[in-house]
């Protein structure tokens, strides 16, 4: 294999030769350098190398050295190589590779092959005290043993069987009207704290989202976005009036901000970082059930209480299906509601 054709096929990964005169391989971007090392193309190479283009440094970890054929850390090495893998959104790459990872530092050196039921079994019930992410980490599992089938290692997938842990949970806890005042007489208005509380509770958008909203984004009254979560569906439209509240809001941000939660250096925030200024945010309130993620539900609540069919909340919200609305609907005040709905009884 020429030098110009590995170029091409691991962009940014360049040879030299160390004082020994082996010929080794390091990715560098800018001031970023990462070592591959020397078994080009192997799946240590691939792993370092996706994890240098993340801008993370590899640690030994159960892939480190030589792989073992047909080991558990041979194949997530190759499902990151995979279309189904590389077609994914970036954040989605490394929430599933920091999933993965996790997973091959633990059972890296075992065989793919003999992997069995029970064996899914055990490790999922090891993780039933949080059973979202047990169930997540099955759903990667039967990815790269779906994969292992596709590469006639074994003629079966042992995860399919394998039934999902039930969930108990309802998920991340609704604002009660109550906590949203208490927000408030803690965080006055024209703060940062005051600002994001009052966008994401008038536009219900998630985090991933809020931290681009802009003037960019406000044609007249009414603010327009693309959900990013749907994006690769071409992205659910948002197409909202602006509240009162909300506009009394923007007109005491700087005309001239990118958007409208920046730092104070002028930059866009990124959704984590958003999401721990939320949280120190809340623990000032006093507020440790809290979240950003439960003001959506807090808007899609409010919009249930006010008398909105499904539909008009999924047109705020940005949910596809009818079932999303119902579970986000969940805390409305039924009492108030069954009163609106007996009214209209004739």
């Amino acid at each position: 294999m020429s030098g110009r054709r590995r170029k091409k096929e691991f962009r940014g990964a360049s040879a030299y030769f160390d004082r020994h005169g082996k010929r080794r391989w390091r990715f560098r971007k800018g001031g970023f350098s990462v070592e591959l090392g020397s078994d080009y193309g192997s799946p240590e190479f691939v792993r370092r190398y996706e994890d240098a283009v993340a801008g993370l440094r590899s640690g030994p970890g159960a892939g480190a050295g030589k792989t073992i054929p047909r080991s558990i850390s041979d194949l997530i090495a190759r499902y990151y190589r995979t279309a189904e893998f590389l077609g994914l959104k970036e954040s989605t790459k490394t929430t599933y590779r920091n999933m993965l990872e996790r997973f091959r530092e633990e059972h890296g050196t075992k065989s793919a092959v003999k992997l069995e039921r029970r064996h899914v079994k055990a490790i999922l019930v090891a993780k039933s005290d949080t059973p979202s992410a047990a169930n997540n980490l099955r759903d990667r599992l039967k990815a790269i043993m779906d994969l292992a089938v596709d590469l006639e290692w074994r003629r079966d997938n042992p995860v399919i069987t394998v039934k999902p842990l039930k969930v108990r949970s309802t998920g991340f806890h609704t604002w009660s009207e109550e906590e949203i005042q208490r927000f408030y007489a803690k965080h006055k208005p024209e703060t940062l704290a005051h600002t994001a509380m009052t966008l994401m509770l008038y536009t219900g958008a998630a985090r991933a989202d809020v931290v681009k909203l802009g003037q960019g984004n406000v044609q007249g009254n009414r603010i327009r976005y693309r959900r990013q979560k749907t994006e690769d569906d071409g992205g659910v439209l948002i197409d909202i009036p602006i509240h009162p509240n909300l506009r009394a809001v923007l007109n005491t941000l700087p005309s001239a901000a990118f958007t409208f939660l920046e730092t104070r250096g002028g930059k866009s925030r990124s959704p984590n970082g958003f999401g721990n200024k939320m949280r120190e945010w809340c623990d000032q309130a006093g507020l440790p059930n809290c979240t950003s993620h439960g003001l959506r539900k807090a808007i899609a609540r409010r919009l249930a209480e006010a008398g909105a069919p499904p539909q008009e909340i999924m047109a705020v919200t940005g949910h596809a299906t009818l079932a999303e609305v119902t579970r986000y609907t969940r805390d409305a005040n039924r009492p108030n509601m069954a009163d609106g709905a007996i009214t209209r009884l004739k």
